[in-house]
């Protein structure tokens, strides 16, 4: 690629494609790198790069277990089986002379996986006005599968991570006549209801919740990356995959469903936050129309005002975009007062915004030292941060004003100091602007400190991207990140995602499971 002439005369949109294109050769030409300095190593008999272990802030600062009698950790307790037991007599011819002296208990769980093929035979009936009626099928029937059936393939493909391929392996070995086409349409045909209740799951957890999480990942869609979005807290978590991870993209997906944009005092107090030109705050302000239904009447809007074609910085038409999507999700009740944890990744940093510490330490840890005195600057601040660290998860479980002042003047302490170790000396001057964010707990500790939950809970999400590559459809990507949203907001609740299946699909006997939402409702109010 050969450089432009003259670089100052070319147009803001060129420019910026251009920036983009070398950004993307320049992050190439570091993998190329990286694998040539590798393999030169390789060669010459030399250590690659080190792998840096996880800091182990988290488990570190954890308060020790107490141990049982001689010093022993107690042992976890067996886990009891949900089915009732049924009680089997096992007799046994003893030698003449013998006493009985009862009976010994011993328990077996088995599972019994039986195939069962019905032929219904349906009534037919022609009415006096010459209408034909056809008995109906059981409920929870779809085509030739019955409801067992579906719960079972469900179960296998999201929480099971079994791939279609094995699936069907399984199926026909069992003695199911089943194509892959057909475990497919059993996968992601007629789940209107499960996509319903995963949107309002996300609804309920946005409008009752103090906090969520929120982390993302790659995945794919059509042969293209694309990006997983998780959304969640101790009582729910949701996924959504889209083609972008901007924060238009995480604020259109706070909406939950919604496509409305919306111009209120939220709205125009994020514009102003992120300087937005006054003037083009006032046109939008005193506009009469305020609510704009999609985003085809936002966009003319926009350019009824003037406003997509200024050419100036920052990006009017982004930022009057983010502020009217901010003021739809304020307008629905999401995130009032909630706080938002995230792991410093900038479409994330809107509303109450607060930082992961396990995201901070793992700066200084993974920083790269070269003399003993650098290594010891560079463990002397870990070791203070660990420190402060445990003292904020005590702080969370008794907040006082007084420990508030003492924390606040601590991390002045710790993240203002000077090591002579320029690269640490920079860290912690950036850790120190973050002060705000990294604080948040003291006046919220409710909160959690770190978005270790949104981490476990997307690498659901990075297996199944691992075992079973991408998606095709736009429902096969929505019923995806539906189903493994429910499987994992299920174990958040308490509920077996099995009977979760067989309560939504109208499996004879299986337990009543309310609906999601409004458990999670009734478990996020306050005491």
């Amino acid at each position: 690629m050969s450089p432009p002439a003259d670089p100052s005369g070319l147009p803001r949109a060129e420019l910026e494609a251009l920036v983009m294109e070398l950004f993307a050769e320049l992050a190439e030409l570091k993998k190329i790198t990286a694998a040539q300095r590798d393999e030169i190593a390789r060669l010459k008999g030399l250590k690659g790069r080190p792998t840096i272990k996880p800091s182990g802030m988290e488990n570190a600062t954890e308060p020790k277990r107490g141990s049982g009698k001689g010093g022993k950790l107690r042992r976890r307790g067996k886990v009891n089986p949900r089915v009732a037991p049924i009680s089997e007599v096992l007799r046994v011819a003893p030698p003449e002379g013998s006493k009985f002296k009862g009976y010994e208990t011993y328990q077996v769980q088995d599972i019994v996986l039986n195939v069962r093929v019905v032929s219904y035979r349906r009534e037919r009936w022609l009415t006096p006005q010459g209408e034909t009626i056809i008995a109906p099928l059981p409920d929870g029937t779809r085509g030739h599968f019955g409801p067992e059936l579906r719960r079972f393939v469900l179960m296998q493909y999201h929480q099971g991570q079994v791939t279609v391929e094995r699936l069907v392996a399984q199926l026909q070995a069992i003695g199911i006549a089943i194509s892959k086409r057909q475990v497919m349409r059993l996968l992601i045909d007629g789940q209107d209801d499960f996509l319903a209740e995963t949107r309002d799951v996300l609804r309920a957890g946005l409008q009752s919740g103090s906090w969520i999480t929120v982390d993302d990942t790659g995945a794919r869609y059509r042969g293209a990356n694309a990006v997983c979005t998780q959304i969640g807290n101790d009582n729910f978590a949701w996924f959504g995959t889209t083609g972008s991870k901007s924060r238009v993209n995480f604020l259109s997906l706070l909406r939950a469903g919604h496509t409305d944009y919306t111009i209120n005092e939220a709205a125009l107090d994020y514009m102003r936050e992120h300087d937005l030109v006054a003037a083009l705050v006032d046109r939008l302000a005193t506009h009469q129309q305020r609510h704009f239904a999609n985003e085809t009447a936002w966009a003319a809007h926009l350019e009824q005002l003037g406003i997509a074609d200024l050419q100036v910085t920052p990006n009017p038409v982004r930022v009057a975009t983010e502020g009217a999507l901010w003021g739809a999700v304020s307008a629905q009740g999401f995130l009032c007062e909630a706080v938002i944890v995230s792991d410093d990744a900038g479409q994330f940093n809107v509303g109450k915004h607060a930082l992961c510490w396990i995201h901070a330490e793992r700066l200084v840890h993974r920083l790269e030292t070269f003399t003993d005195k650098q290594h010891a600057a560079q463990q002397h601040v870990r070791g203070l941060i660990w420190w402060y660290y445990a003292d904020l998860k005590a702080y969370r479980h008794d907040p006082t004003p007084r420990r508030r002042s003492e924390m606040r003047a601590r991390f002045d302490r710790i993240f203002l100091r000077r090591t002579g170790f320029a690269m640490l000396d920079r860290l912690l001057k950036r850790l120190h602007a973050n002060k705000a964010e990294l604080l948040v707990v003291l006046d919220r500790p409710e909160i959690p400190l770190h978005t270790n939950g949104s981490e476990n809970d997307i690498r659901c999400q990075v297996t199944k991207r691992a075992v079973s590559g991408g998606t095709q459809t736009s429902t096969g990507r929505d019923c995806r990140d539906a189903f493994l949203g429910l499987a994992k907001t299920c174990r958040k609740l308490g509920i077996a995602f099995w009977d979760y299946l067989g309560d939504r699909l109208g499996v004879i006997g299986a337990a009543i499971v309310p609906p999601l939402p409004n458990i999670i409702r009734c478990r996020e109010k306050p005491a």
